[in-house]
Order: C-alpha cells, then structure tokens, then sequence
C-alpha cells in the first residue's frame, strides 16, 4: 500500500520535472528568432546589456530576450561585449545566437571597394558596410603621413585600392583594413603585371593614374586598349595627354559635359592641357580593366582621339592633327545640335 502512494505522489513529482525540462528547451534552446530569414545585429564598441537587447528586440520574442538576459548575467557577458556584425538564422538557439555574442563569432561583411573620383566619396561608401566613420577615414587618407606608411602620398593613395568585393569583418580597425587591402594590392599586382609595367617604363603607380584617366574617357573596356595606346605615344613624344577627364578633376565639377576652351587654362598640376607628362596621382579609383587596357595596349600610330558624334561612348582616332580637327568639327556640331552646353 505504501509503495503505490509513494508511486502515486511521484507522478505529479515527475510531471513538473518534465514540465521544467520542456520550459527550460523552450526558453533555452528554443529558435531565438521570430524571423523566416537571417537577421543581423551590430554590436558597437560602446553597447552595455540593455542597448544590446533593444537591438535584438525587433528579431527575438520577450521570452527569447529575457532568456538572453539571464545567460548574460550568469555567464557575465556584460564583462566584456564583443562588437561585431553577428548573423541570426531562424533555426538558431538563445543559447546558440548567446554564445556567438559571447565569443565574438561574427559573420564577414562582403566589402567592394568602388571606383570613387575622390577620397570623400570612398570614405563614405566604405563607412556604409564598415563600423568606421566616414570623417575618420577622409581625415586619415588626406593625412601624408597615414599615406606615407603605406608607402603613398595623398595624391597615389588611391592606386593602393583595386576594386573588387572582399570579405572582411564589420568591426575591423582602419589599421587592419589598410593592411589587409594592401595585401589585396600586392597579389592583385603579381610578377606578370609588375613585368609589363616595367616594359612600358612606368611604376605601378603611373600604371593606376593612366588607367584612371582612360576609364574617364570611356566605359567601353574594349576600347580601353586603344585609348591607352594613344596616350603612350603622345607620353613617348613628349605631348600633353590633353585629357578632358583631367580638367574635370582639376576643376572638382565631374557633371561638365563640354569642357570649354577656358577651362583649358585652369591652374592645376592636373590639366594635361597645360602640363605634360602624367598627373601627380589618379582621377579616380582605377578599374581593374583600365589597368590591364594599359598593361596590354594597342600599339598604333594614333595621337588623337575624339567623341564620336553618334554619342556611342566611344572614339574617332587619328594619327594627324588636321584629321583631329575634321573628327572634332562633327562631335561640336553634334553637341550643338543637341543643346549641351
């Protein structure tokens, strides 16, 4: 008799305890978020407990916070908060997406480095996908001797960048980023493309600032290789480049669409119409197939190039100035025709 009230008081012993054991899995181990898709949430540097549970408020449940909560002052996360870029998938635990916090495992953001026209407009694109601020960067790249460690001037420094999409972590520090972009430059700049550019007499760097000019005149990667010959034989004869991209830059107005005669006068070491040789630095970020275009140029007797009147995008070339003047005559007559001013 005693043996089944024993049994008898026990069952209601053992439902509480499966009871808990069910909480505890929900609560705990349960999906931490209410999402169908990965979510993310960035931890800054200065976040404490709470503003980091407002940020994980919109993707988990009261229940799955509070849960939270209690890892955190159990396990004392609050000791030492690790910012970061951190994934939340849907089938991930409190504890799973705790941990990760915790430990610091994030998840890498892709990072393309664009083709920017100057240092202002990188740093904004780059403080969009990064935790770093945008005047921080600006302020570092226009400083010589941020520059001169990386082995650059504030003029060069763009060619340290070659566009292209690169995984790095949210939270890297500008220190690690310039390091691991350089890097990128160095493979990007392998035995081959180093080996051409010595063949034509230029540095890496002059490489860059050509390639920037081309990829101003035309989007046409085709072309590329032919504007780029052109270039190096006026270089070769000791002409100015007389690159209209080269203007805008000098004048900061990149929406000109006429360059004016004028403008050929502005005092600037970038106007090619009144220096020759090449600019001290690139015009813009140069693209990976503005580099190869000079690394493998053309080789032809052209020294002039003009828009085409059909407004293609791409050039007439000719290898005499009266020629020049006749292809020159039909792109003024073309713009006026049109209205541009």
């Amino acid at each position: 008799m005693n043996i089944i009230k024993k049994k008898y008081y026990l069952i209601p012993l053992i439902i509480c305890l499966l009871g808990l054991t069910a909480l505890t899995f929900v609560f705990f181990l349960g999906s931490f978020s209410k999402s169908d898709e990965t979510e993310y949430v960035f931890i800054d540097d200065d976040d404490d407990l709470d503003s980091v549970c407002v940020k994980l408020k919109p993707i988990g449940s009261e229940q799955t916070i509070s849960a939270f909560r209690i890892l955190s002052k159990y396990w004392r996360y609050t000791d030492h908060i690790r910012s970061g870029r951190y994934a939340i998938t849907p089938d991930e635990s409190t504890t799973t997406v705790f941990r990760h916090l915790k430990n610091g495992h994030q998840s890498p953001v892709r990072l393309t480095i664009p083709e920017s026209r100057t240092m202002e407009r990188l740093a904004g694109a780059l403080s969009r996908k990064l935790m770093l601020d945008s005047m921080t960067l600006v302020t570092s790249l226009q400083d010589s001797a941020f520059c001169a460690h990386l082995g650059y001037d504030t003029a060069t420094i763009a060619c340290l960048f070659v566009p292209d999409t690169y995984e790095i972590y949210w939270n890297t520090p500008l220190d690690l980023l310039m390091e691991r972009l350089r890097k990128e430059h160095d493979h990007f700049w392998n035995g081959q493309r180093v080996a051409k550019a010595t063949s034509l007499g230029l540095t890496e760097n002059e490489v860059c600032t050509l390639a920037s000019i081309i990829d101003e005149e035309t989007a046409n990667n085709g072309e590329k290789p032919m504007i780029a010959g052109m270039y190096l034989n006026r270089l070769k004869k000791g002409m100015p480049l007389q690159a209209d991209p080269t203007v805008k830059f000098a004048l900061k107005d990149f929406a000109l669409r006429r360059i004016y005669h004028d403008m050929l006068n502005y005092n600037s070491p970038y106007n090619t119409y009144k220096n020759t040789g090449l600019p001290p630095g690139p015009i813009k970020i140069a693209s990976v197939a503005g580099i190869d275009a000079v690394l493998n140029r053309v080789e032809h007797d052209y020294l002039y190039m003009c828009a085409k009147e059909d407004f293609s995008g791409t050039h007439n070339f000719a290898s005499n100035y009266q020629d020049h003047l006749k292809n020159a005559a039909r792109y003024a007559q073309a713009l006026n025709d049109r209205g541009i001013k």
